[in-house]
């Protein structure tokens, strides 16, 4: 595999970590993930073992390279986000940077999604890797509701909705080959977080002590459905 590539005329080197998760890719592809060997993969690289192991902790760290940098993207997004504008808003803006990743290169994001769905492993790997960007945005969220009458709680319950919402558009496009335009199904899932909890700063203040609040729900509702008819009630009261 050659490490330089041909840049507006010019030779330009590519970093050491994509040269390896190139070649760790290919192999994976071409023999399969567990037939795949560190040593394989850096004989391919054309470098040494401890190249690898400087740059990735294991193989299935080199199927997913791009997730470190995502994650700092997200970070960094929140961090500079103003309180004045409404924290769903912002949590799900920051999910759309995972999909902006995904779709800069639709034939490795498929590719890499039907090699997940063969690999047990990588499944287990990726699940902890979607739980580091929900830990994240909860982070984000809690830091907003910190005041509010359970704010942890719907800090927890929203993050997780963002990415559950994300994920299945997400899915819905790579299961479908990477045609057209990833965003459509992805908006469409992150506008229903929206209609949900989008303008709920943190939740109406708990009622006083000496109050009751009666409430009836449908048996069998879910309970984020519940938990909006509650606030609703507490906000007539």
């Amino acid at each position: 595999m050659s490490e330089a590539r041909e840049v507006d005329g010019a030779q330009k080197k590519v970093p050491m970590r994509e040269v390896l998760a190139e070649a760790a890719f290919q192999l994976f592809m071409e023999r399969g993930f567990e037939r795949t060997t560190v040593d394989d993969i850096v004989a391919r690289a054309g470098v040494g073992r401890r190249s690898f192991f400087r740059y990735f902790p294991s193989k299935e760290d080199a199927v997913f390279p791009d997730h470190e940098s995502c994650l700092a993207d997200m970070t960094a997004f929140l961090d500079a986000a103003g309180d004045e504008r409404d924290a769903v808003d912002v949590v799900c803006d920051g999910a759309r940077l995972v999909l902006r990743m995904y779709a800069a290169n639709p034939e490795f994001s498929v590719q890499r999604y039907r090699l997940t769905r063969e690999v047990p492993g990588l499944r287990t790997y990726e699940l902890s890797v979607v739980r580091r960007y929900e830990r994240t945005l909860a982070g984000y969220l809690r830091r907003r509701w910190d005041d509010a009458a359970d704010g942890s709680l719907r800090a927890e319950v929203v993050a997780a909705s963002v990415v559950a919402a994300h994920n299945n558009g997400l899915r819905t496009w790579l299961r479908s080959g990477g045609e057209g335009d990833a965003a459509v199904a992805v908006d469409r899932a992150l506008d229903l977080v929206r209609q949900v909890w989008g303008g709920a700063a943190a939740g109406a203040p708990a009622a006083p002590a000496d109050e009751v609040v009666v409430m009836v729900a449908a048996k069998g509702a879910p309970m984020w459905r519940v938990i909006q008819q509650v606030e609703s009630a507490l906000r007539d009261e």
